[in-house]
């Protein structure tokens, strides 16, 4: 399947585009990434160079593949981290574009605007967005959970916190809630929240810095999901080639994930972390 990939690109490391499309491709698909910003390296990092691709650049690149008349090929749409508030609305046009070609297609939202440990550490008027625009477009969202209770306006600490800030979401626009980083204790947990149906997936606390990881997850759940439909199966595998490449990340002691030498992983995780629906 062709998945429209819109967000960030690094040429050292492994964030936005440069950590979502490898793990899309190894699941068979074909990846059409358009860049919204274009960095050196993560800026986590100690330094570094490039700047923003502006709104109108981000759609000229798109209207070059809506001009191909590929768009009913178009299985999905995933965006990550915008660069500027005015990307959003050219992903959601790029949105409306890709539906009206191909009524089933699915939009993918991964709201990167910020964590627990940096806060916001995006422009002015992307939280907004998110939180006003994209939601109600958005047929799957994958949110960290500080990510989360912005768009809910209440707390997601814990599974149960998550979990509640997760159905509420539910009645502004997406069928679906991906929540990734759930920090319990010496664990991590993942939700998969619908209106019916609740998976959690849990593994072992890595403390790593792993930049770009959440890109990743994203990219790894749509990817199995495209490929089975099975929302379990899909949070399973992801949960467990997430943990597999922040695991083998910090043994090498890098702060970027080590995605080509464990891309088996994203196929075939060696350890395998099973969802349980929760009642």
């Amino acid at each position: 399947m062709n998945v429209l990939s819109i967000q960030s690109s690094v040429a050292y490391g492994h964030v936005g585009n440069a950590a979502a499309t490898l793990p899309l491709q190894r699941l068979g698909h074909e990846v059409w990434p358009v860049n919204t910003v274009a960095f050196s390296n993560h800026p986590a990092h100690d330094g570094w160079t490039g700047r923003e691709v502006a709104p109108e650049q981000v759609a000229e690149i798109i209207d070059g593949i809506v001009a191909r008349g590929v768009l009913s090929d178009c299985a999905a749409v995933l965006s990550g981290y915008l660069g500027a508030a005015g990307t959003g609305e050219v992903v959601l046009e790029a949105v409306a574009a890709v539906k009206a070609a191909n009524p089933k297609a699915i939009y993918c939202c991964d709201p990167v605007m910020g964590d627990d440990t940096s806060g916001f550490f995006v422009a002015p008027g992307i939280p907004e967005f998110f939180r006003e625009r994209a939601l109600a477009r958005a047929d799957m969202l994958c949110p960290n959970p500080f990510e989360l209770a912005h768009l809910a306006g209440r707390p997601a600490d814990g599974v149960a916190g998550a979990l509640t800030a997760a159905r509420d979401l539910l009645a502004h626009g997406p069928a679906l809630v991906v929540v990734s980083g759930i920090r319990e204790g010496q664990e991590v947990a993942m939700l998969a929240v619908t209106e019916t149906d609740t998976w959690c997936v849990r593994t072992p606390w890595i403390d790593a810095p792993a930049h770009g990881a959440g890109d990743m997850f994203a990219a790894l759940f749509l990817g199995h999901y495209l490929n089975a439909g099975d929302i379990g199966a899909a949070l399973s595998h992801a949960g467990s080639a997430l943990f597999t490449v922040v695991q083998e990340g910090d043994a090498a002691g890098g702060r970027d994930l080590p995605l080509v030498t464990v891309q088996q992983s994203f196929v075939d995780p060696p350890r395998r972390f099973e969802a349980a629906r929760l009642g």
